[in-house]
This record gives structure tokens, C-alpha cells and sequence, in this order.
């Protein structure tokens, strides 16, 4: 995935300020894909200046002004390219680059102690995470009546992608702990 292509997913569904999006995309996609502020303004810039965003200022007399997005044509054919061309994306979910895992394939290097600690922090995630998935599905059935029930099906799969994973990795430092536990 892409930046830009997060950001036409969002505003497919409705216009959003910048402010809004960054906001959303935090709340949305924070399991999947990550932005600064910054980052997202200038890719908001970026797509504008290729038509795929147009862009209204609002005058406030309140608040400070706003500027508020919506996709356009150009965006949407944008959008639905991307998602049906075949990509590296396929291959890049199955690759991985885990700092995580790489210091359990070291950790013989430390004390055994050092180990457990390592994996109990990261059962200890793997919990917080189980929690934060519950206010997902939460949110995305708070958000479902304003929404087409196709985008919403999609919603919940990759939130269910999300806890598979999140249980086969709780599942794993368990049994990581107990081995460890076990051995003299």
C-alpha cells in the first residue's frame, strides 16, 4: 500500500479536511500502515497537483480556516488501478523484516532471564493489541450505518486478519515462555 492510495481510500467514502484524514487515518489504519501529519500534508499536495484531489478553503470566523478534500474522477481511476493491478504488495506481505524476531534468533547470546523478559514484554503487546482489536470492530460497527455494507465486509476481514495474527503470535510467545521456563 501506499500513502497516497490510503488517502484516496478515505476520501472515496466522503470529502475529509486534512486535519480529519490524519485523524481517521490514525484511527483506521494505524495497524497497517503508519504517516506523520507531515507526511500525509504533502502527499495530500502531491495528489492535488495531479487532479486527483480538488480542494475547497473554508473561511471560519470561529475557528481557524480549513480546507476540506474530496477525490475526483481522475482519483477514483486512480484508485481502482491500483486495486485491481497485481502488484509486489502480494509478495511483500509474506516477506518479513522483524527487528523482534531477530532478537529471539540472538537471544542464546544473553541469559536465559534476558529471553524471558523479551518475550513476556512481547506476550504483554500481544494482550494490549487483543484489547485495541476489540475497539476496532467496535468502531466499525459504530461507523457501518454510514457506510455501503461492501466497504464495511472489507473493514471487518482485514480486522479479522488482524486478530488471527495477533492470536497465533500470543499463541507463540506462550509457548516460546513455557519452553523457555521448562528448560534447565
Amino acid at each position: 500500500m501506499s500513502l497516497k492510495h490510503g488517502l484516496l481510500g478515505l476520501l472515496i467514502l466522503e470529502p475529509h479536511t486534512g486535519y480529519e484524514l490524519d485523524k481517521e487515518f490514525r484511527e483506521s489504519m494505524k495497524y497497517i500502515w503508519q504517516a506523520k501529519n507531515s507526511q500525509i500534508y504533502n502527499e495530500l499536495d502531491r495528489m492535488e497537483q495531479k487532479g486527483w484531489l480538488a480542494s475547497e478553503r473554508i473561511i471560519q470566523d470561529e475557528k481557524p480556516n480549513k480546507r476540506v478534500y474530496s477525490i475526483t474522477e481522475s482519483g477514483k481511476v486512480e484508485l481502482l488501478n491500483w486495486l485491481s493491478a497485481p502488484e509486489d504488495d502480494l509478495k511483500n506481505a509474506l516477506s518479513q523484516k522483524d527487528a523482534f524476531l531477530l532478537r529471539v534468533l540472538l537471544a542464546g547470546n544473553a541469559s536465559k532471564e534476558a529471553a524471558l523478559k523479551l518475550l513476556r514484554s512481547f506476550r504483554e503487546v500481544c494482550l494490549l493489541r487483543k484489547t485495541e482489536q476489540e475497539d476496532i470492530r467496535t468502531a466499525i460497527a459504530r461507523d457501518e450505518p454510514y457506510y455501503d455494507n461492501e466497504i464495511t465486509l472489507y473493514w471487518n476481514l482485514v480486522a479479522l486478519h488482524g486478530e488471527i495474527a495477533n492470536n497465533a503470535r500470543l499463541e507463540w510467545a506462550n509457548k516460546a515462555i513455557e519452553i523457555l521456563e521448562n528448560r534447565k
